[in-house]
C-alpha cells in the first residue's frame, strides 16, 4: 500500500513512460513483472502503475523505505534487465521524490 505522507522519509521512485499505443499493456505487463520481482528487496514497500486514457502514458509509482533501499531496488532491476526491455516499450522519465505536502478530505 502506498504511503503518500509528509516527511515520512519514503523516496517515491516516479517514472512517466511515453509510448506508442499499441506498447501501453505490454509495459504495464513487463512493469508489474518488475514490481513482483522487487517486491522481495529489503526496504521495497509498494509499486502501483497508472494508464493514460488517451493509451500513450503509463506512470510507475513506486516506494521504498528510503533512498538506499530505492537505489538498491533499480540496481536489482537493471542487473535482471527490466530497465533495457523497458526501453523497447516507450521513453521513460525517472525521478525520486519525498512528499513534503498531503491533504485527506
Amino acid at each position: 500500500m502506498p504511503i503518500i505522507r509528509a516527511n515520512s522519509g519514503v523516496v517515491t521512485q516516479i517514472n512517466i513512460f511515453t509510448v506508442p499505443e499499441d506498447k501501453q499493456e505490454p509495459l504495464i505487463e513487463l512493469l508489474a513483472e518488475a514490481a513482483e520481482f522487487a517486491r522481495s528487496t529489503p526496504g521495497w514497500i509498494s509499486a502501483s502503475l497508472h494508464r493514460s486514457l488517451d493509451g500513450t502514458r503509463v506512470v510507475n509509482y513506486a516506494q521504498c523505505e528510503n533512498l538506499q533501499a530505492s537505489q538498491f531496488v533499480i540496481e536489482r532491476l537493471r542487473q535482471e534487465g527490466f530497465l533495457e526491455r523497458n526501453k523497447l516499450l516507450g521513453a521513460a522519465s525517472p525521478g525520486l521524490y519525498e512528499v513534503v505536502f498531503a491533504l485527506d478530505r
